[in-house]
């Protein structure tokens, strides 16, 4: 896509108008959403055609609450008792799930619980995604910090006690290229100890360069499993192509993280088809890579600038409670991510049953840092937010909370020798 369709200041071009409307309305205009575009490296379908077809399959509700009590019962958790889990039949034994999601949790994780921040360096994308921020049509303040930006982002959030951070960019590989995001890698592995990765999806040579210049873990949110649904929120751009995205933590385990993060974005499809999904696809990769850390996060979806194009379906915090204790009964091993999207309120107590990593001193915007960490107004030229969060505690109080609660945070635990 052409640079001149990022709008930053006032209105668009009558030529992207008439783009913008087009693709909106015309689904004959859209890129094939299932045709790999030239160059995008493609690995097989394997674990893909399994993930859909339980997907596909799954009628939640066929589901009675003696299967949910059935799969209470169990030691370990099967595909089925998942599905039991996740339906509407064990909305009603929430209490007796959360008690065994903290045992699991407990079991595993003892009582810790891990701390990071994310930094966005860039806003620019190249994408049309209808819920987003950072769409290329939406007309926000746009910015790319510069290399000295960064490092000075990055000493304001390591001067507050934070040694995870992760990196976010929007999807612009035009003005955010690997070799910039690199080089923020770089810079990263001077001020904290665990380095992660949000980013357009990248072959596996490129996951190899960036984990060579310092990432241990790359998260990739899916959005939605339903390519049906997926073909109408993404009308434009590499993030269109569906297949591709999908096999974006297998190609970056091939290029040697460490670790690898999974999502949907709850409210934009079934939710509970999403929930099983996403399971599914940390369960087979587990599998098929049994060294590589494996995560899950759970976020809703937020509200946007701008935004006209998406109604999301309620996902209520009961249910969102269901889906965590749920993975964590599933997945015990896995880490579970709650983000600054969720309450305070909501992130405390699910720290306490199946969450294990929860996000601190939470900006979603560009090079504001200095203003939200120290309160002072700067001259600093500020890009806008992805997303309004909900939970805006600083590190300080989210550790003091945390401790609070009898639980242990912990900044990092990860060597390198």
């Amino acid at each position: 896509m052409e640079n001149n369709f990022f709008v930053d200041s006032g209105k668009l071009s009558e030529e992207a108008l008439a783009k913008k409307h087009r693709l909106e309305n015309d689904p004959s205009f859209r890129a094939d959403h299932m045709k790999y575009m030239e160059g995008m490296d493609q690995i097989g379908t394997e674990i893909r055609d399994k993930v859909m077809t339980g997907m596909n399959a799954y009628d939640y509700d066929s589901y009675t609450a003696k299967d949910v009590m059935r799969a209470l019962e169990h030691e370990n958790c099967t595909i089925e008792d998942f599905k039991a889990l996740l339906s509407p039949a064990a909305e009603p034994f929430l209490e007796k799930m959360a008690a065994k999601a903290q045992a699991e949790t407990s079991k595993h994780f003892g009582n810790t619980v891990y701390i990071f921040t994310p930094l966005y360096i860039a806003n620019y994308c190249e994408n049309y995604c209808v819920y987003c921020g950072f769409n290329c049509y939406n007309d926000i303040s746009r910015m790319k910090l510069t290399g000295d930006q960064i490092e000075k982002e990055m000493r304001i959030i390591a001067k507050s006690g934070i040694e995870e951070i992760l990196i976010l960019t929007g999807e612009s590989k035009t003005m955010s290229s690997i070799e910039y995001i690199g080089e923020a890698c770089r810079m990263a592995r001077k001020y904290f100890r665990n380095v992660g990765l949000e980013i357009y999806p990248v072959n596996v040579n490129e996951y190899r360069y960036l984990h060579e210049c310092g990432a241990d873990y790359v998260t990739v949110f899916q959005e939605t499993y339903d390519s049906d649904k997926y073909e109408t929120l993404h009308l434009m751009g590499h993030k269109r192509i569906w297949p591709y995205r999908f096999e974006a933590q297998e190609r970056a385990i091939m290029g040697g993280m460490r670790g690898v993060g999974f999502s949907a974005l709850l409210g934009l499809s079934d939710f509970r088809k999403d929930a099983l999904a996403t399971a599914l696809h940390v369960y087979y990769l587990q599998r098929k890579y049994p060294h590589a850390e494996m995560s899950l996060s759970c976020p809703r979806l937020r509200p946007i600038i701008n935004n006209d194009k998406i109604n999301p379906l309620d996902v209520s915090e009961s249910k969102l409670c269901q889906i965590l204790c749920a993975y964590r009964i599933f997945l015990p091993f896995a880490q579970i991510v709650v983000s600054s999207r969720e309450s305070d309120t909501f992130r405390n107590g699910i720290a306490k049953i199946a969450a294990t990593k929860v996000s601190a001193g939470v900006s979603t915007g560009i090079g504001d840092h200095e203003s939200k960490y120290t309160g002072e107004e700067t001259d600093a030229d500020e890009g806008d937010e992805q997303f309004e969060i909900s939970d805006g505690r600083s590190f300080d109080q989210m550790y003091s909370d945390m401790s609070g609660q009898g639980l242990q945070p912990v900044l990092n635990d990860y060597l390198y020798v």
